[in-house]
């Protein structure tokens, strides 16, 4: 469980001394927020379920298979607390049914995380356009329709909410054999800036947590060879990230302790996207 702590601070010369008094705990409290996790059956959208359920949210997690075996672990985890919901986030009626169904059953999320994406390593002059539609509709598409219908109906709600964009390192420096994935990426990055400054009177803020290279099962067997190994020597503090590194980022920018943080990226990579070529 995430721990509830106090801080009690003063400036100033006595008599007149300023106090404040801070409770970290509520600081970054979900409690009483509803919360929509995308791609919640991979490593990193199960975790993100889990720090936001443990933080007092409930929490829709999606895959595009309704009896996804992580999603009914998470169910049965958390009972009330973790709702699984099929969606494919590359199809609009998907979308759409998904949001209807919410509406319905009075469980709309007034926070987004815009996490479900895939990866591919073929070079670009391999990449043929139904793996770039493919990898982009999922990594770009699919979220800007998702975060279009959702902030129209808070819109219409005149309710304010939170989006938070799962990008990338990739966003901002690339590799060989990345491109669809890194444009795509770089795409949602710069579009959830903009949607930042026009839906800000709204009361909707918009920001992106861009995770560095996090070990991972789907990861596990590349990282372990050869390739993989020389991937982590080049890294400023050799080695990689875990899921829960990413849990204090979350959390900032999905509560109201980020409440006037809007058009942001958090990078969370162990200074990887700053070390030298």
């Amino acid at each position: 469980m995430i721990g509830c702590y106090s801080m009690i601070g003063c400036y100033g010369p006595r008599p007149s001394v300023l106090c404040f008094a801070v409770s970290v705990g509520a600081l970054f409290s979900m409690a009483d927020r509803t919360v929509l996790v995308t791609g919640a059956s991979g490593a990193l959208g199960a975790r993100f379920a889990e720090v936001l359920i443990q933080a007092g949210a409930r929490v829709i997690g999606t895959a595009r298979r309704p009896d996804n075996a992580v999603l009914a672990a998470l169910a049965a985890r958390h009972r009330e607390r973790f709702v699984p919901a099929c969606l494919d986030i590359t199809d609009d009626a998907s979308i759409d049914a998904l949001l209807a169904r919410l509406i319905a059953e009075d469980r709309e999320p007034q926070v987004l995380i815009n996490n479900a994406g895939i990866a591919s390593s073929a070079r670009a002059v391999d990449t043929d356009d139904a793996l770039w539609r493919r990898v982009t509709a999922t990594n770009l598409d699919g979220p800007r329709r998702l975060m279009q219908r959702w902030a129209e109906r808070r819109i219409q709600l005149a309710q304010p909410g939170a989006v938070v964009n799962i990008t990338s390192v990739l966003a901002t420096r690339t590799m060989p054999g990345t491109a669809p994935y890194a444009a795509a990426k770089a795409g949602l990055l710069h579009l959830g800036r903009s949607l930042a400054i026009e839906w800000a009177r709204h009361g909707i803020r918009v920001n992106a947590l861009s995770p560095g290279y996090i070990a991972t099962d789907i990861n596990a067997a590349f990282f372990a060879s050869d390739a993989g190994q020389r991937l982590i020597a080049r890294m400023p503090g050799r080695a990689l990230g875990r899921p829960e590194d990413l849990d204090g980022a979350l959390l900032l920018l999905a509560s109201e302790a980020s409440r006037h943080l809007s058009g942001s990226e958090i990078v969370v990579d162990g200074g990887h996207s700053v070390a030298s070529l």
